[in-house]
């Protein structure tokens, strides 16, 4: 898988080099609020994370979460990319950013390139999108990005989430 850029972003496959970022990203509190304790505290477990996620998903599905990235620092800033969860009957749009990020356009700007890059390079033809109902700024931008609301279920036993999909059509 190539990189995607954007104006401002690198989008890129994750590799076991990204553990130290992956350590701390699971880890911000807004992660673990809004997504999930994915319970990594050690950079042996972020190791894991990712070639259990990420790389593993590369290698069975040509897709998964990428690394984002500042275009002009390199620094790195979040994550975004596509995922297929058995539990969802469609591809899954999934993104989360460092809190120094938020509110400046660059998760709108990653996920435009992801859906986009589903559409084009994979075929996609609809995608979902799963966040918790109180996450007011990610329901925002799914809407912003023409997903609508479908359903809320239990992702897991007890954590409901609100469902979101998009059609894709060309541009």
């Amino acid at each position: 898988m190539d990189p995607i850029q954007t104006e401002r972003l690198i989008l890129r496959p994750f590799n076991l080099e990204d553990a130290p970022f992956i350590l701390r990203l699971l880890n911000e509190p807004s992660f673990i609020e809004n997504i999930t304790d994915k319970g990594v505290r050690t950079l042996e477990q972020a190791a894991e994370y990712l070639a259990q996620g990420p790389l593993a998903s590369y290698a069975t599905h040509g897709h998964g979460l990428w690394l984002v990235q500042h275009r002009t620092t390199g620094n790195p800033m979040g994550m975004c990319g596509l995922i297929k969860r058995d539990s969802l009957e469609e591809v899954d749009l999934g993104y989360a950013l460092c809190p120094e990020f938020w509110g400046l356009g660059y998760a709108r700007e990653a996920a435009e390139a992801c859906v986009t890059w589903g559409y084009d390079q994979l075929g996609l033809r609809g995608l979902l999108a799963i966040v918790s109902p109180g996450n007011a700024a990610s329901i925002r931008l799914l809407e912003a990005l023409d997903f609508r609301y479908i359903e809320t279920r239990d992702f897991t036993p007890g954590d409901p989430v609100a469902v979101y999909r998009r059609i894709l059509e060309p541009t």
